[in-house]
């Protein structure tokens, strides 16, 4: 490990941290024009971060320390996590130490945190919120680790710096385990995400909302880290997306640093046509009844599973 790597893991957290409530202002605006809806501005989410860390945090009766730390864990979780996955350069200090099923598991404490401090303060919707965001878990988990899985046996490694490394020196074809283990990814995404067909981030309704619940009590400061750390989560998981299915661009372990520029330009690139894309589907797609999203589950991991057999069967 050198000056130039820390530098490097250090300007991709900073460009995670920075550009992850662009990119949801972006999603945001494309499903707008869509929908032919007035598009809220891009900057839109930056706005309503400033503002909620401009007022005074109003805290629950009962509330207690869990309630008011796992923001800070939320957001802390998931600048970890950026730093894990290899969006501009595979030389990244953290990506060494940590492979895809310790990013499964930095991803499951985050929820088991939020799910905690719902339940704290003992209200009805809290807990709705709680128990539906494991059950959702409990089902995303295996279909994502299924998809790493697949993706480990066609490059020997469970460590995505590994995983880019190799899959960039693969000739461009298409891999039918990568195609099926792409669907599941999408999949597990939607659903990890709280987009839509599995929840809908715009509405408070009773029956369908399974994130916004965990979070109604939560106001100014604690409301802003946590927002921010959606915005975070979503580029995370559209970066690990880059990196396991269209990896070409990200600067090898034997690159320049001027290597970084060209790379960074082309993640630009990529979020503005996966952020597109992200809107499309939602704007195509109905919302499921909660009882219909483990089967929407239980497809992406059987597609996960397919994939991987695919692999060790056909070797394809």
């Amino acid at each position: 490990m050198n000056a130039i790597d820390v530098l490097t893991q250090v300007v991709e957290v900073l460009i995670a941290i920075a550009v992850a409530p662009l990119y949801l202002g972006w999603v945001n605006q494309c499903r707008a024009w869509l929908q032919n809806r007035n598009a809220p501005p891009l900057l839109q989410t930056y706005r309503l971060i400033r503002k909620l860390l401009h007022k005074d945090a109003v805290l629950a009766t009962h509330a207690s320390p869990i309630f008011r730390g796992v923001p800070y864990v939320l957001f802390g979780t998931m600048v970890l996590v950026a730093a894990i996955i290899p969006t501009i350069s595979v030389d990244l200090p953290f990506g060494r130490v940590a492979d895809a099923i310790a990013l499964v598991g930095l991803f499951a404490t985050a929820r088991v945190a939020i799910a905690l401090a719902a339940m704290d303060i003992g209200t009805a919707f809290g807990s709705l919120g709680a128990r539906r965001e494991m059950l959702i878990g409990f089902l995303a988990e295996p279909a994502l680790l299924m998809v790493f899985f697949t993706t480990s046996l066609l490059v020997g490694s469970t460590a995505l710096p590994a995983t880019v490394a190799a899959l960039v020196q693969h000739e461009l074809a298409i891999y039918p385990s990568l195609a099926f283990a792409a669907v599941a990814f999408l999949m597990v995404l939607l659903a990890e995400n709280a987009r839509i067909p599995i929840d809908n981030p715009a509405t408070h309704l009773e029956l369908t909302m399974i994130h916004e619940a965990m979070v109604l009590e939560y106001s100014a400061r604690h409301l802003a880290l946590i927002e921010w750390a959606s915005a975070l989560k979503l580029f995370n998981y559209a970066c690990i997306g880059f990196a396991l299915f269209v990896p070409w661009g990200i600067a090898g372990g034997d690159a320049p640093v001027t290597a970084l520029l060209p790379a960074t330009v082309l993640l630009a690139a990529k979020l503005l046509v996966a952020g597109s894309g992200l809107a499309l589907i939602e704007t195509v797609s109905a919302k499921l009844r909660i009882f219909r999203a483990p089967e929407f589950l239980a497809t992406a991991f059987l597609l996960a599973v397919l994939g991987m057999l695919i692999r060790l069967l056909l070797g394809s």
